[in-house]
Order: structure tokens, then C-alpha cells, then sequence
């Protein structure tokens, strides 16, 4: 039998960065001076940084060289142009609007269509999502079927949007006060796991019939482009570029934090079909993030964002990419280590709240575990669950979310295979001291978005 080669990075290195290793008790301190929140540490105590692949990419020669042509005129700079060719080119979209990042996309588009008494129907909202959406005083629903919140069901879309349930929530709600269906691929909040052709398909059959805004959120629409041609029938014969230009031909809105699949480290953008729509969404955009042609970016972000979304779709790059993830997948199962399955494409899920059974969600094992990681190991990670997701009623009791995870996400081409084999080492460690696993209690939380800055201690 043949012997399977090594998986061998599709570049070289050409510029290093020193990265410190720090003892346990060194950790353990700065850890507790940061509130038990890895979101409060100093980049320069952590090892090996899996807090998010957002906006920590390693850019290209191409993409270094491309920045040294930024025009940063104020109005109609040509790399602008640039980049708005590539846009409508990926999209087939005429009204395109450059962000400083996702969120603020988010914020100007959700801002118009949102407000008291609107409902936004997802496959899964992601906490930026969310919040934007809830700020103006609007509702968020998530129509994800209960297969495929199976963390174990090996399912080839678990990212899908369950559109009976989607259907209901029209009905219920009424088609007048739903302000967009919203589809997010990959479904970052269900385990980075992909979404159909045929999915999308049906969602856009069901906005036609009820008359209702499509809006894909497409952060990682190359990566979900992968598992379509791999996984979904009659597209094998496609690029990943095609695939994904037949799936935004279906929308009428897309939304990207360009710092995920544009490979550059600042970045959004805000892509309209309706004219209307792109006025507002103009109007706001000048007041709140600069003038039409430029956003909240310089001329060089936009080389490079341009140069970013054709190397995204390189298929060595792609094979990689979802190969190396499938790599840390595989030898944390071996360890026993329960999973999100089959593995997303930027990221490792940790089903904390098996891991940690002995911890319950008002005490919030997936942080702990985010805790541990760091203490033993120098690995950041962030915590997708009771933190980040989870409410209080009107009693003021936890209200916990259906799954409790630790998302392992991977910057793209930054770390090698032997840091990722150095974070399968850590996890023997974890593995050996799950049973003295101790849960956390918040001391300090704001209104929104509160894993970025609340503080814990250790029960």
C-alpha cells in the first residue's frame, strides 16, 4: 500500500517573526490579571495564536508588492477601480461599498433594514451578526435543523438553512416585518461547517416567494466552494471561482469581513444589487466610514484585497487549507477529544460540554477550557457558547445556548505543521487533567458582545 506523503505547505517562507514560549506560572499569572480572558492577554504572551482567522493572514509577495501601487487619492483612486473590477467580476453586482471590516457592512446595511418589531431568519447568526441586528431593536432567528446540530452526525452541509423552519418564522412573523433571510457560509457559529448550492437554491425560491431580501454573508466563500466541489454533485468539473460566482448570482446583498477569504488583515465590503438600497447604504457609508471610493480603507488595503480574492480561489492553496484543519481534526479524535464532525474549514470545534461534563453551562466549560489551553500550553482560542451566546431570562437566570464550543480557528498560511503538531502535543496534557477542570463565574460583562471584555474568576 502506497504510503500517504506528508502534507507540505504550497509556499515558502520568506520573512520570519520571533514567537516567545512562556513557562506555565508565568501564564497562570498574566491569565488572572486578564480576567480569565484570553481577549485581555498581550499578543506577546501567547504561543500559538488560534483566537480567530480574522484578519490574521500572512499576505503574499504578490499581495506586498500590489500595496506599493496603492493610490490614495481621496475620490476615484485606480486602486479602487481595481478592486471594484474584481467585485462585480466575483459577484456579478454593480453597486459595491469598501468597509473597514465585516461588522461595519453589517452595521450600515442591518441599520436600514432593522429596527423595532423586524425579524432577521439565519442558518446561524454569528455574534457580530447579532448584535448589529439586536442594536436596532430587531429580532434574530436561527432555522438550523436539529440532525445537523448533531455534533456527531457526519453529514456533508451541516451549514444548511432548515427552510420549514424558516418558512414558519415568515409565516408567523409575517413577510412585511422580516428585514433580510440571512445565509451564512460557512455557518461559522455551527462548527465552520458548509452550505449547499442546493441549499442556497432553496433559500432563494423561498425569498422569491414570500418577496423578501436574500443576503449572503460570504466571509469564507472560497473555503465553502471547496466542500461544494467535494462534496455536492456536478461540480467537480467547476473552479471553486465558478462555484462561487453561481452561488452570489443567487443573492441580492453579500457581506464580507474581507480579513477571512480576501487574505488581507483590514477589510469589508458591502455588495448590493438593488440601486435603492445602495443610495442609503452610500449615504451611511460616507457619514460613518469615509467617501464611496475608498470606505475605511487605503489604497494599498484595497491592492491587496484585490490581489487577495484571486489567490483565495488557487486550488493548491485551497487543498491545503481545508487538509491542514482536517489534520488537527483527526489527531484530536484520536485522543478522545469530542468534536464538531466532519471538520469545518478555518477551524477546530471542541465539544466543551462533553469534554468538561462535570462542568455545568452557567459555569461555562467551553471558557475554562479556552483557560487551559492557554495555561498549559500558550494557545489562545475563544469560547462559542454560554459566553458568547448565552442570555438571562427575566428571572435573571443563565439561559444557556444548545452547544457549548471551543473553536481552534486557523490564521491562513501563517503557521507550519509542526505548530500544529505542537498544539496536538498540549492537548495530551488536557486530556490527562480534564477531570480537575474548575468552571468560571463572570465579574464584569457589558451589554453586547460580551466575551471580548468580560472578566471571569476561577470557581
Amino acid at each position: 500500500m502506497k504510503k500517504e506523503r506528508t502534507l507540505a505547505e504550497p509556499f515558502r517562507i520568506k520573512m520570519v517573526e520571533p514567537l516567545r514560549m512562556t513557562t506555565v506560572e508565568y501564564r497562570k499569572d498574566v491569565l488572572q490579571k486578564a480576567g480569565y480572558n484570553p481577549f485581555l492577554l498581550s499578543s506577546d504572551d501567547v504561543y500559538i495564536d488560534l483566537l480567530t482567522d480574522s484578519g490574521t493572514s500572512a499576505m503574499s509577495d504578490h499581495q506586498w508588492s500590489a500595496m506599493m501601487l496603492g493610490d490614495e487619492s481621496y475620490a476615484g483612486a485606480h486602486s479602487w477601480e481595481k478592486l471594484e473590477r474584481e467585485v462585480k467580476d466575483l459577484t456579478g453586482m454593480n453597486y459595491v461599498l469598501p468597509t473597514h471590516q465585516g461588522r461595519a457592512a453589517e452595521r450600515i446595511l442591518y441599520g436600514i433594514l432593522g429596527g423595532k418589531d423586524k425579524v432577521f431568519i439565519s442558518n446561524t447568526h454569528f455574534d457580530t451578526t447579532r448584535a448589529n441586528i439586536e442594536f436596532t431593536g430587531a429580532t434574530a432567528i436561527d432555522c438550523m435543523s436539529e440532525e445537523s446540530q448533531d455534533p456527531d452526525a457526519d453529514l456533508p452541509f451541516k451549514g444548511n438553512m432548515d427552510i420549514e423552519q424558516a418558512r414558519e418564522s415568515i409565516l408567523k412573523y409575517g413577510k412585511e416585518n422580516i428585514g433580510a433571510v440571512i445565509l451564512t457560509v460557512t455557518n461559522n457559529s455551527s462548527g465552520g461547517q458548509p452550505v449547499s448550492m442546493e441549499n442556497t437554491k432553496q433559500v432563494r425560491e423561498l425569498c422569491d416567494e414570500f418577496g423578501i431580501l436574500f443576503v449572503l454573508d460570504g466571509c469564507r466563500i472560497a473555503e465553502n466552494s471547496y466542500f461544494i466541489k467535494h462534496r455536492e454533485a456536478n461540480f467537480d468539473g467547476k473552479t471553486y471561482r465558478q462555484i462561487a460566482q453561481q452561488m452570489l448570482s443567487l443573492c441580492d446583498a453579500f457581506i464580507m469581513s474581507a480579513k477571512k477569504d480576501a487574505l488581507v488583515n483590514m477589510g469589508g465590503l458591502l455588495v448590493l444589487r438593488n440601486e435603492l438600497l445602495a443610495q442609503k447604504s452610500t449615504n451611511l457609508l460616507i457619514i460613518s466610514e469615509g467617501f464611496a471610493t475608498y470606505g475605511g480603507l487605503s489604497g494599498r488595503d484595497m491592492e491587496a484585497m484585490a490581489v487577495g480574492l484571486q489567490e483565495v480561489f488557487d486550488a493548491g492553496y485551497l487543498h491545503y487549507r481545508i487538509k491542514s484543519t482536517e489534520y488537527l481534526g483527526k489527531h484530536l479524535h484520536e485522543k478522545g477529544v469530542p468534536l464538531i464532525r466532519p471538520y469545518g474549514g478555518h477551524a477546530i470545534y471542541i465539544d466543551a460540554k462533553k469534554f468538561y461534563s462535570h462542568i455545568p453551562a452557567h459555569q461555562f466549560p467551553g471558557q475554562a477550557l479556552v483557560c487551559d489551553l492557554y495555561e498549559q500550553g500558550g494557545i489562545r482560542c475563544v469560547e462559542v457558547g454560554s459566553v458568547m451566546f448565552g442570555k438571562y431570562d427575566e428571572h435573571g437566570n443563565h439561559v444557556a445556548p444548545k452547544n457549548e464550543l471551543v473553536r481552534l480557528a486557523i490564521p491562513r498560511r501563517v503557521y507550519t505543521q509542526s505548530h500544529i503538531d505542537y498544539v496536538i502535543d498540549v492537548f495530551d496534557d488536557i486530556v490527562e487533567m480534564k477531570n480537575q477542570a474548575r468552571g468560571l463565574e463572570i465579574v464584569y460583562e457589558p451589554p453586547f458582545l460580551r466575551h471580548f471584555t468580560a472578566r471571569f474568576k476561577r470557581l
